[in-house]
């Protein structure tokens, strides 16, 4: 009879075992970037949540991941969710065994802190009679090995943006920093009526996962920034995660062309997958992506409930929040990006 793996909390100062969890994470075929340790780091010291970073145990050799955070906030409710300011989370195991133990840890600290619920962000269902948020998808496809099969593999109207955008002299760049980045990113959600993340998270970024955090800017003829993108890159995937444009990006089609070119240059480094990443259903970025030839894919995202009756619906979509978008959109935008980091990081 084998062991029944041991569940135990990963400590911020534990390289060690940050080690091992991450080594783990990369051979698990239910992780995400979402789950690799480095996020412990940056949601504890950016945005002050105490976390609960959950490993399964047996004979020294981890078999499972649980990434948690708690969020208590007087304006979003009180929760522990895995993860948050991530599309991807819940249990990555190798074992049912690990995976139960797991749960059983998270159900434990949710019910001594005491919170509203917790929140599993599957990408498949796991438990049965959890309610379920159906309200996001996500959109992956193939990269093929040659750029010029890409090209074609986009739809004729979508393929038609992408060379305006080259005609137009655009051309991408690897930024060094994130200074252009936040620049047309928090303009970007700001004209959307939505406050910005910190600048020093995306800086986090950039220094916890160093190389598989990049930033491609694209560019006029005369150097002037148009668009931009945050992307991820784990194991053979390439996931845009944040992105920002000038007002101008559309006439030149600016927003196209960048995505494009993160294709092209994931093609020529060898990257198989591109992770377009999650939509809410009905949206424009979901028209966008289905533009594209990408098919979406229902995200499994699971409750249990504790305080609550219903699952609770934080979102730009959700009605009651209309009058806040707009007012948001009316501050100026020294303003916003002062006060969006006291209210994003209750988001999640």
């Amino acid at each position: 009879m084998s062991k029944a793996p041991v569940v135990k909390r990963l400590q911020l100062g534990d390289e060690a075992t940050h080690v091992l969890w991450d080594e783990f994470v990369l051979m698990c075929p239910a992780a995400t970037f979402f789950h690799r340790a480095g996020w412990q780091k940056i949601i504890r010291e950016v945005f002050g949540h105490d976390t609960y970073f959950l490993f399964a145990e047996c004979d020294g050799k981890i078999q499972g991941v649980l990434a948690l955070a708690h969020v208590n906030s007087w304006l979003f409710g009180n929760s522990l969710v895995a993860l948050p300011f991530a599309v991807y989370g819940g249990v990555a195991a190798v074992s049912s065994v690990a995976e139960m133990a797991l749960l059983a840890e998270a159900q434990r600290i949710a019910e001594g802190l005491k919170v509203d619920h917790l929140e599993l962000r599957n990408v498949d269902k796991k438990h049965e009679g959890w309610p379920t948020q159906d309200l996001y998808v996500t959109f992956r496809k193939d990269i093929m090995p040659e750029e010029e099969g890409n090209l074609l593999a986009i739809p004729r109207k979508q393929r038609a943006m992408i060379r305006k955008g080259i005609k137009n002299g655009l051309r991408s760049e690897i930024d060094t920093d994130v200074d252009r980045f936040f620049a047309l990113y928090a303009d970007n959600v700001h004209r959307h009526g939505t406050p910005a993340m910190p600048k020093r998270y995306f800086k986090a970024l950039r220094v916890v996962f160093e190389d598989d955090c990049e930033v491609l800017t694209v560019v006029d003829t005369q150097g002037r920034m148009l668009s931009t993108v945050m992307s991820f890159y784990f194991r053979d995937e390439v996931l845009p995660y944040y992105a920002g444009d000038d007002e101008t990006a559309r006439t030149l089609a600016a927003n196209d062309f960048k995505y494009w070119e993160l294709i092209r240059r994931s093609c020529a480094r060898g990257i198989k997958i591109f992770d377009f990443g999650r939509s809410k259903q009905g949206t424009g970025s979901y028209a966008f992506k289905k533009n594209w030839g990408f098919e979406p894919r229902q995200l499994h995202y699971e409750y249990c409930l504790y305080k609550t009756d219903s699952i609770p619906q934080n979102n730009p979509a959700n009605a009651k929040y209309q009058l806040l978008i707009k007012a948001w959109r009316r501050l100026p935008i020294g303003i916003a990006n002062w006060l969006g980091p006291f209210i994003v990081r209750n988001l999640g």
